[in-house]
């Protein structure tokens, strides 16, 4: 006698089959993300503050994921090792003097380590090797130095409203030129006045010109340019 109905045994079927699947998922993912399934090496550096780096975060090379943090490891009070996995085949291009830093995925996106390139001439890192390593700019002290700028920017708008306030209520020096209408009719009375007085100097040149005692120098004048003009037209004609 059946002691489970065919029912009973295809949902336990299903559950075995489902739990099989999930199982090879995450090997396959943890996989994927110890570089299990590909060749590769390893580099470690120290820093004074991770800055919220965690294990498995990226590791880039000129703008590409090459790798992974492997391991976060606090040597003393101020100092933390980094190991990073980084694909083999990108190995031929990581140079002993290239340097890591800590960098982030946008503002405030995850931690990630990025590797700089280093000297052509440079030797090629060895598996496990030290890279040298530069310090994170803290989150924090961005955000402070924001905030401190907004608050600059929100006391200099305040001002800029109170000027023109005033400017239009003709407080001031220039509220008083652009709304008192006296103001600016002496302003285009003084600006006649001055094209007026132009135009008389011009009248008396002219007027000085034809006047008998200095008639003489405006004729040595236009001699003086008539003979620069020929000296620099036959200067020309004897370089063709």
């Amino acid at each position: 006698m059946e002691t489970h109905t065919q029912k009973f045994k295809f949902r336990l079927g299903l559950f075995v089959l489902g739990g099989f699947t999930l199982f090879v998922l995450a090997v396959f993912i943890i996989g994927k993300q110890k570089q299990l399934f590909n060749p590769v090496f390893r580099l470690t550096s120290t820093f004074n503050n991770v800055s919220g780096l965690q294990i498995g975060n990226n590791v880039r090379f000129s703008g590409i994921t090459v790798g992974t943090v492997d391991n976060i490891q606090i040597i003393n009070d101020s100092s933390v090792r980094v190991n990073m996995i980084v694909k083999k085949d990108v190995w031929q291009f990581i140079k002993s003097d290239c340097t890591v830093k800590i960098g982030s995925e946008g503002i405030i996106g995850d931690r990630l380590i990025i590797i700089t390139q280093g000297g052509s001439d440079a030797p090629l890192a060895k598996d496990g090797q030290q890279l040298a390593s530069s310090e994170p700019l803290e989150t924090d002290a961005i955000m402070s130095s924001l905030q401190v700028t907004a608050k600059n920017a929100e006391v200099i708008s305040l001002q800029l409203a109170e000027i023109m306030v005033k400017v239009n209520k003709g407080k001031g020096t220039l509220g008083r030129l652009i709304q008192d209408e006296t103001i600016a009719e002496n302003l285009n009375q003084t600006i006649v006045n001055l094209k007026t007085s132009s135009k008389g100097l011009d009248e008396n040149m002219k007027a000085a010109k034809h006047n008998f005692l200095f008639k003489g120098y405006f004729d040595k004048k236009a001699k003086a340019a008539k003979e620069k003009k020929e000296a620099k037209i036959n200067a020309e004609k004897e370089g063709k």
